[in-house]
């Protein structure tokens, strides 16, 4: 089937408006992550179950106010006039302007991916190029669907960074005009194999970000507990016998980053949902060599890195179920698979060669 290069220069310009938008989510979601100032909380709320197991994603602070409710200002009974609602910060702004942008770069990228299929008259996922982006659609459409039913917008800064890498990487060093494919790939298993690896690897980005940040809400707030614990010793105590005033909180943006709680919710709830796809693609994927190349495993770099990412996210699944592994180990654990994945992507896909070169610059 002849293709159409007219069309794929359009679905061109549709990535690079998807580009254009992550990187301008990228800024605001930083830009919201920077000016963010979380209240001092006391030592007794970060180390409280109700701090940590905070609802709908977000942090459990108690009301830290000196004074009363409506009328305690005045008589008792006597009528206050409410204050004006206050302005809203910068960093809610710069947040909803990062979440609009962050759509319509996703409205940009599917029109881009379908645009991509129908120019070759194929699946849109037969080369590098094709393949980077889908698996950044992916990662983009699971943060989505975390911010909808967690309200973690946090979540997108660390999600957008590999992902602004990988689409730039992609769109420079990895992009190809619209072509046929090889005769390796004319197979109904490239559409099984490559489109479970592509799904499932976006989404188990998601999860690793969700872990990265669990590890830097748990290192605050252990710097928190060790200050606090510091200034009970050396000073004064107020009602309750902790002072709430807390440099490390202060200085910290890390406080207004969702609970622990919230964020292993995020992080275990999209690894238990992307494995399976995962492992139905590493069986396609040895289906596929089988049909191809004769053998179901070679141990093909590629292969191998797969099979890396397969059994260190299976860990993390056992680890998150047992007893004494759960927490800080577990998420290292997921973490060092968010980094296997990203090195399938980055390392293996470009640099190292095999048979699996025919998809990459190699």
């Amino acid at each position: 089937m002849a293709v159409n290069d007219q069309l794929g220069d359009v679905s061109y310009l549709g990535f690079q408006a998807a580009l254009a938008g992550y990187i301008a989510a990228l800024v605001c979601f930083g830009i919201q992550f920077a000016s963010a100032r979380g209240a001092a909380p006391t030592a007794a709320e970060a180390v409280s179950m109700s701090m940590r197991a905070a609802s709908k994603g977000r942090t459990a602070l108690l009301d830290r106010g000196q004074s009363g409710g409506v009328g305690q200002n005045g008589a008792i009974g006597q009528i206050v006039k409410p204050e004006r609602r206050p302005r809203r910060p910068m960093g809610a702004l710069f947040g909803r302007a990062a979440l609009l942008v962050t759509v319509i770069g996703f409205a940009a990228h599917l029109f881009s991916i379908v645009t991509r299929g129908i120019a070759a008259g194929r699946a849109p996922w037969g080369n590098m190029y094709e393949f980077t982006s889908l698996i950044c659609a992916a990662a983009v459409a699971g943060f989505l669907f975390v911010l909808l039913k967690t309200k973690t917008s946090s979540v997108g800064f660390f999600v957008m960074i590999p992902v602004v890498i990988l689409m730039f990487v992609g769109g420079t060093k990895l992009y190809t005009q619209v072509e046929t494919l090889v005769p390796a790939l004319h197979s109904y298993w490239l559409v099984i194999h490559v489109l479970a690896v592509s799904l499932s690897s976006g989404v188990l980005m998601v999860s690793g970000a969700a872990s990265v940040m669990y590890l830097l809400r748990a290192r605050y707030e252990r710097k928190l507990l060790a200050e606090k614990e510091w200034v009970r010793e050396a000073g004064p105590a107020e009602a309750g016998g902790f002072v709430p005033q807390a440099t490390v909180a202060d200085r910290s943006r890390l406080a207004s980053l969702p609970s622990l709680a919230a964020l292993d919710r995020v992080a275990y709830r999209t690894a238990i949902v992307a494995f399976p796809v995962y492992t139905f693609a590493v069986i396609a994927g040895a289906l596929w060599a089988e049909v191809a190349w004769g053998r179901y495993w070679g141990w093909d770099p590629k292969e191998t890195c797969a099979f890396v990412s397969w059994v260190f996210y299976a860990a993390y699944l056992h680890a998150r179920a047992t007893a004494g592994w759960r927490g800080t180990r577990s998420a290292w654990i997921s973490v060092l698979g968010f980094v296997s994945v990203l090195f399938n992507l980055f390392v293996i896909n470009i640099v190292v060669s095999g048979l699996h070169s025919y998809a990459g610059l190699n």
